[in-house]
């Protein structure tokens, strides 16, 4: 990986572990939703069950760690811990984009989590974009065989890499490319925004790619448009990038409209995540599995365990909000009535 890259994926994880990189303007949207309240649910909380599955293996919650770090000295702690997290909760886990360690295989060992967690659904990730500079079906495979993985996430990221002066911005043709991908892998292709959200007609186009899953990584959480601002090294840059910190899909309307866009395709909904009441309403809005970034990013930062407590305690509050509305199961949670839109 050239120096810049490295600086770049430094400067990242730095910025998202030490600043407040929230959007201004955009929420979740969660917080316009509200459970009705069951004072007699029925059910005995020891028995609500959070598991389901994902791609044939099974997940003790529907919880996947987000994609976000790797190619860096620091990441390969941070990978490891919560590769830790991921394998005593049973849950899944994506890795960083592999790209750095693609052009430089003495980074590979900052992805490598399998031993750590020879149980978990793994995933690969590599930008969409990429397929336009070089890359093909070859990277997509050294990626998987990299780390062992499951699957692959493609990543869409028009808005970071607009807003980077290194970024790479010919998404041009990709559906294609990523139909061919779908085509000629034999594992789940996932694709996933970065944080500003999937509309339906996005996610029409991409069920007609073939794609396994859509990760509508929503507006809310992380704004990569913040991350760019800080990282600006003249004013200019750094307007253009604050210009951009209110846009977005909120993560509860691009949930309904992925949903729209791609009715049977398995959606897993991040972006703003926070709480396990966020989890719930995520699913009966239509969402199957959730994915969480930043808060656990920075838990693992500081060790596994701190990881660990707080993947527990959100399961466990998606837990009680089940128990609250008399859902044993996800998927009684899914069919559930008990959500209202606040007017």
């Amino acid at each position: 990986m050239n120096e810049s890259n490295r600086q770049r994926k430094k400067d990242h994880l730095d910025i998202a572990l030490s600043q407040n990189v929230q959007f201004d303007e955009i929420e979740t949207g969660f917080d316009n939703y509200r459970f009705i309240h069951n004072a007699l649910p029925n059910i005995d909380l020891r028995t609500v069950n959070l598991s389901t599955t994902l791609f044939s293996k099974t997940l003790h919650a529907p919880f996947i760690i987000s994609s976000m770090v790797g190619g860096i000295e620091s990441a390969q702690r941070i990978n490891r811990n919560l590769a830790k997290a991921a394998q005593k909760i049973g849950i899944a886990m994506g890795v960083g984009s592999q790209r750095c360690a693609i052009e430089d295989p003495n980074l590979a060992e900052t992805y490598r989590v399998r031993l750590i967690a020879p149980d978990i659904p793994l995933f690969a990730n590599l930008g969409a974009v990429q397929l336009n500079y070089g890359y093909g079906l070859n990277e997509c495979k050294k990626a998987i065989e990299m780390i062992g993985a499951d699957g692959l996430i493609l990543h869409l990221n028009p808005l970071h890499e607009a807003l980077q002066t290194e970024g790479n911005t010919d998404f041009s043709g990709l559906f294609m490319k990523i139909g061919e991908i779908c085509n000629k892998l034999t594992v789940p292709v996932i694709v996933k925004e970065v944080g500003f959200g999937i509309s339906e007609e996005v996610a029409q186009k991409l069920v007609e790619c073939g794609v396994t899953a859509i990760d509508v990584a929503g507006a809310g959480g992380t704004s990569w448009s913040e991350v760019e601002h800080y990282r600006a090294s003249t004013k200019r840059q750094s307007r253009i990038a604050s210009t951009f910190n209110s846009w977005g899909i909120s993560t509860s309307d691009s949930i309904a409209m992925a949903r729209r866009g791609a009715p049977d395709t398995l959606l897993i909904a991040s972006g703003g995540v926070y709480t396990g009441i966020d989890a719930a309403k995520a699913i009966v809005l239509g969402a199957d599995i959730i994915a969480i970034g930043t808060p656990v990013l920075k838990a693992a930062s500081i060790s596994s365990d701190e990881a660990i407590d707080l993947l527990v305690a959100i399961i466990e509050e998606m837990r009680i909000s089940m128990f609250c509305v008399g859902a044993s199961n996800i998927t009684e949670l899914k069919n559930s009535a008990a959500l209202r839109k606040i007017e």
